[in-house]
C-alpha cells in the first residue's frame, strides 16, 4: 500500500477516536467522576470562588464539572479536525495532536480510577491513547520509520493485553458487559460465554507474542484487525433496538467509533509488514538487443 494511503488510514483512526469521545463529552457525561468528585477538587473550586451549588449543579448539566466536560469536548473536536488536516511542517498542529494524546491519557486514568484501579482498564486504552502519537510519528518521521512502527506495536500490545487480561478473568474479574454482549450476539448461555471469552483472551495474548515472529506477525495483526472491528461493533449490535429512540444509535454507535484504533492500528501494521515475496521483482531477463550486442562484441 502506498505511504499516502497508510497515512490516511492513521488519520481516519485518530479522527474517529477523537470524534467518538467528543460525542461522549457533548451528549453524555465523560468518565471524570472519580477524578473530580473529591474533597481536593472542591477545595480548589472554593479557592476559585465557586460555591457548592455551582460546583455540583442542579442535575440539569449546569454544574461546573458538567460545563467543564463540555469545554473539553471542544478540544476533542479540535483534535479530530487536526487529525485530518495536520501537516508535517506545522509544529503547532503536531503539538495539538500530542496535547490530544494527553487528554486521552487523563480520560483513561479517570476510567482506571472509576474501575477501582484495575490495571487492565488503563492498559486496554493504550491503542486510543497512542493513536494521536502514532499519527504524529508518521507525519514527522514517515509511516515506515522505525519509531512509527514501534509506537504502533506498543499500542497494539497494550490494547490486546488489556482485553485479554479481562477476558481471561484470572486476576481481574471479567466485566459483566463482556458476558452480556457475548450472550446477546451469539445467543449462548453463561457457561458457554465464559469458555468463548477464555479462548478469546488466550488469542489476545497469542497476538501479543506472535507479532514478534516473522512468519506469524501478518496473520496475527490481520486477526487483530478483524477481532478489533468485531468487538467495537459488538456495542451497537448488542445494545441497539427498534424500541429505543433513534434505535439507540445515540447511545451505542459512538462506542464503536471511538474504538477505531483497535482495528486501524493492526490493519496499519498488516499493510506495513508486506511480505518480501509480494514486492515487485526486478526484471532480470535479457532483451534481444542486449543479446545482439554481446554477440557482436
Amino acid at each position: 500500500m502506498p505511504d499516502t494511503r497508510l497515512l490516511l488510514l492513521l488519520r481516519i483512526g485518530s479522527f474517529l477516536c477523537f470524534a467518538g469521545w467528543a460525542w461522549v463529552h457533548f451528549y453524555w457525561q465523560a468518565p471524570y467522576g472519580k477524578l473530580l468528585w473529591n474533597d481536593g477538587t472542591f477545595s480548589l473550586a472554593e479557592k476559585l470562588g465557586i460555591e457548592w451549588d455551582d460546583f455540583v449543579g442542579s442535575g440539569a448539566n449546569d454544574g461546573f464539572i458538567q460545563k467543564w466536560s463540555g469545554w473539553i469536548g471542544w478540544l476533542y473536536l479540535l483534535c479530530a479536525v487536526l487529525s485530518l488536516t495536520a501537516k508535517k511542517a506545522s509544529r503547532w498542529q503536531l503539538a495539538g495532536l500530542l496535547g490530544g494524546c494527553g487528554l486521552l491519557v487523563i480520560l483513561s486514568f479517570a476510567k482506571y480510577l472509576g474501575a477501582q484501579q484495575q490495571l487492565p482498564m488503563f492498559v486496554e486504552h493504550g491503542g486510543q491513547m497512542l493513536m494521536p502519537a502514532l499519527l504524529v510519528a508518521a507525519l514527522a518521521k514517515g509511516v515506515r520509520h522505525r519509531t512509527t512502527e514501534i509506537v504502533a506495536i506498543v499500542a497494539l500490545i497494550a490494547t490486546f493485553a488489556g482485553h485479554g487480561a479481562y477476558a481471561l478473568g484470572f486476576h481481574w474479574p471479567t466485566p459483566a458487559n463482556f458476558f452480556g454482549m457475548t450472550r446477546v450476539i451469539l445467543g449462548i448461555e453463561q457457561d458457554a460465554a465464559k469458555i468463548f471469552l477464555l479462548v478469546a483472551g488466550i488469542l489476545d495474548f497469542v497476538i501479543c507474542v506472535g507479532i514478534f515472529i516473522s512468519w506469524a506477525r501478518r496473520p496475527c495483526v490481520l486477526y487483530a484487525a478483524i477481532w478489533g472491528l468485531l468487538t467495537a461493533l459488538a456495542r451497537p449490535v448488542s445494545g441497539m433496538s427498534t424500541d429505543l429512540n433513534f434505535w439507540g444509535a445515540d447511545q451505542f454507535v459512538h462506542e464503536a467509533i471511538l474504538r477505531a484504533p483497535h482495528y486501524v492500528i493492526p490493519l496499519f501494521l498488516f499493510f506495513l509488514w508486506k511480505r518480501e515475496s509480494d514486492a515487485p521483482v526486478a526484471d532480470l531477463s535479457i532483451s534481444p538487443e542486449q543479446t545482439n550486442l554481446s554477440t557482436e562484441s
